[in-house]
């Protein structure tokens, strides 16, 4: 089944269209991406609509979809509104994630149609990913590992916060990445005790902890990796934060397997942390979903009561922030599978002192 037939079987009486208006669900629909656009899906037919800047790569690259430039001479709302006529669209499902209230309003005033939130249905195909969208997932994770092994040559003391970021950057793009799938976290020494922290001015010393946190596009897919590396020498304590965390990390990538509750899974880990000690510093989930985008759904969060799909694919993201002190995550990605899981990060996760 194709992902346009995916999106068709929500069809029935109730909604005889689908009104695709982020570029994560249109990428989705049409297996490629557009920067910007609208897309309309009903059983009489698929049309994708934008403008002259695009028209050129949407009609040669969309699968499934009949393009239709819009302009000066073709208005939007007008084309959509003659779209919907001709396939008898009544009832219309839309983004509501997506869509702002003007713009809803906008969709609303110009055209004649019942307007539903499907959002939740909408998104819920891309929970358990297909073996391509799989394989573009691998090569952005391998490209992470080749700029992490890359950047770890040009981390030293004297260098800023900010200095890094940008030559973790410079690694990112020259090892491959289309794009950043968010904006690196950099900290380093008491900063790495902020989960998400930004990287300053502050200037890296012998004896800190260096928390990177990043991501690539490849193709559309995410990736996202974190790695927390010692500068010179670790003290006792930094050892034993970071082997509970890499021991916290471990135990809930044994507990990821297809059908097991992200709520287990987040909880595996979690035990562990709160054995050691370290409860009260440990205060996010475990993972998140990622594929078109860095957060997605389903999540290994306590909250998640609910089973994990086959195909789902999860960040496994354990860690220990002690304010004033130091903090340490590490951070692989898994697709999980009957059984058990599969790692697609490569990069070492024993403490690396540089």
């Amino acid at each position: 089944m194709t992902n346009l037939e995916k999106y068709r079987s929500l069809l029935h009486d109730g909604v005889q269209g689908l009104l695709l208006t982020s570029r994560y669900s249109r990428m989705y629909a049409a297996e490629f991406d557009i920067a910007e656009g609208v897309a309309v899906v009903s059983a009489q037919g698929a049309r994708y609509f934008t403008d002259s800047r695009y028209i050129e790569s949407a009609q040669k690259n969309l699968k499934g979809f009949e393009v239709v430039e819009i302009g000066l001479n073709n208005p939007m709302m007008q084309a959509l509104k003659t779209t919907l006529d001709e396939f008898g669209v009544e009832t219309l499902g839309f983004e509501d994630e997506y869509l702002t209230v003007a713009e809803l309003n906008g969709f609303e005033a110009a055209l004649p149609v019942k307007f539903v939130p499907l959002q939740k249905e909408i998104n819920a195909f891309r929970a358990s990913k297909e073996d391509w969208e799989l394989a573009r997932m691998r090569k952005a994770q391998e490209i992470t590992d080749r700029a992490f092994t890359e950047v770890c040559t040009r981390i030293h003391t004297g260098m800023t916060e900010k200095e890094l970021e940008a030559e973790l950057i410079y690694c990112l793009y020259k090892n491959g990445a289309e794009g950043l799938s968010f904006d690196p976290i950099v900290v380093s020494g008491p900063n790495t005790s902020m989960p998400h922290g930004v990287a300053g001015s502050r200037v890296l010393q012998d004896g800190d902890f260096v928390t990177m946190d990043f991501g690539v596009l490849y193709q559309g897919y995410c990736s996202d990796m974190t790695r927390t590396v010692a500068l010179g020498h670790a003290t006792e304590e930094m050892r034993k934060v970071y082997d509970t965390v890499l021991r916290a990390q471990l135990a809930g990538i044994a507990a990821s397997h297809a059908g097991a509750s992200g709520k287990s899974v987040d909880g595996a880990a979690r035990d562990i942390i709160t054995e050691a000690g370290y409860g009260p510093y440990f205060g996010h989930s475990y993972g998140h979903s990622l594929g078109l985008e860095i957060h997605e759904a389903p999540n290994c969060t306590p909250r998640n009561e609910n089973p994990i799909p086959a195909g789902a694919v999860c960040s496994a993201e354990p860690g220990i922030y002690i304010p004033g002190k130091f903090g340490v995550r590490i951070e692989d990605v898994v697709i999980f599978r009957e059984g058990g899981c599969e790692v697609i990060t490569h990069s070492p996760k024993e403490l690396t002192i540089l």
